[in-house]
């Protein structure tokens, strides 16, 4: 191409970064400028005035110097909501063709269609397109009390809404009572749609929602989760970073309750 563009570049799930100071992705016409042949690439669309593109970098190439790549989760808590969205959007891309270079039904060689982002076998005709995965998150509200829940691997202190993925034939309000119900004991009663988030770790669609408490006691599953407990809206815990949907789900919610219930003196 002509101008000069973004790209997401990764070395397996690592963002390729031209500046490690500013977090700042590489910019040029071509990766190949810089001595770097991808993979495989996309177009993935303008950000601005600015083409973006996705790019799949053999994990032993070297990089040139002064690039290096980092995670994607450290990525998202240095740059804006909209790089953060296209770096997820870019990795889903780039991991998804990766894994259908064959067909999974006749282990034909698959070939990408140029009308739509899917990729068909030309023996049998079966189509793959990006996988998304649904999941809930629902935040069980108690008066000002929030329920908060952490799992083992999550650094200490760490506590967040309650989450799961939505199972085949599942409705996503099945699976708020049933996520509630397996991980923490709870049932819960006045489901409200808050808002969704795409989240490439791997593939997901989160979708949150609220809901009131209506009874049982609080018995964190041991598996999935290992402490839940209730805490007052001036009270919270370590929380997760803000670019995730969980901590905005967290912080509106607990400042509506703060004015709806005030504190007595």
């Amino acid at each position: 191409m002509d101008a000069p563009a973004v790209w997401f570049a990764f070395q397996r799930s690592s963002i390729v970064i031209s500046d490690m100071t500013s977090a700042t992705l590489p910019f040029c016409c071509d990766l190949a400028e810089h001595g770097v042949n991808p993979l495989r690439s996309h177009y993935l669309g303008l950000l601005g005035e600015q083409h973006c593109y996705a790019a799949d970098i053999e994990e032993g190439q070297a990089l040139p110097e002064g690039w290096a790549t980092l995670g994607l989760r450290e990525l998202f808590g240095r740059v804006d909501e909209i790089v953060a969205a296209l770096s997820g959007r870019a990795l889903q891309i780039i991991d998804w063709e990766r894994n259908h270079q064959f067909c999974s039904r006749c282990g034909t060689p698959m070939k990408a269609r140029t009308d739509e982002r899917a990729r068909a076998c030309p023996s049998c005709r079966f189509t793959s397109y990006p996988p998304v995965s649904p999941a809930v998150m629902v935040l069980i509200t108690r008066g000002r009390e929030l329920l908060l829940a952490r799992k083992s691997e999550w650094p200490a202190g760490r506590y967040s809404a309650i989450a799961g993925f939505v199972e085949p034939g599942e409705m996503l309000e099945d699976t708020v009572v049933r996520e509630t119900r397996e991980e923490v004991g709870v049932e819960v009663t006045n489901l409200q749609y808050f808002g969704s988030q795409p989240w490439p770790f791997p593939h997901s669609l989160m979708v949150a929602f609220t809901a009131e408490y209506a009874g049982s006691e609080v018995k964190p599953d041991g598996v999935e989760i290992e402490e839940a407990a209730w805490f007052d809206v001036e009270a919270l815990p370590n929380l997760p970073a803000s670019v995730s949907i969980s901590r905005r789900l967290i912080t509106t919610v607990a400042a509506q309750l703060a004015l709806k219930h005030p504190r007595r003196t």
